[in-house]
């Protein structure tokens, strides 16, 4: 599976999905982009984008897209790291086009 993490999620997380290709917006050269381009750029080149903005969904039209979205319910690390468990677990649930909130 290939996730991607917005700007906004805390790097250390991508160390919980071992086995899977993991890479940041950063890392892509999108840092700055707005959400929708995001959403674009993401889609059919990664399964899963991981982010904590949560107006994305009220924001987008998140309709005809393949990647599936999780949304955190945070994007600070001390809480992110106490419900590690669930975020994986939302991620290896994601299917094309879902859309996932993880509540803490």
């Amino acid at each position: 599976m290939k996730i991607i993490l917005d700007e906004n999620v805390p790097l250390p997380l991508g160390r919980f999905f071992p086995g899977h290709e993991v890479s940041t917006v950063q890392r892509e050269g999108w840092a700055g982009a707005q959400n929708g381009d995001i959403i674009g750029l993401v889609d059919g080149v990664f399964d899963v984008l991981v982010l904590a903005d949560k107006n994305l969904r009220y924001q987008q039209n998140l309709q005809h897209r393949r990647a599936a979205l999780v949304e955190l319910p945070a994007n600070r690390w001390p809480l992110l790291k106490l419900i590690a468990a669930k975020i994986t677990g939302a991620v290896e649930r994601a299917t094309p086009g879902s859309y996932t909130v993880v509540e803490m």
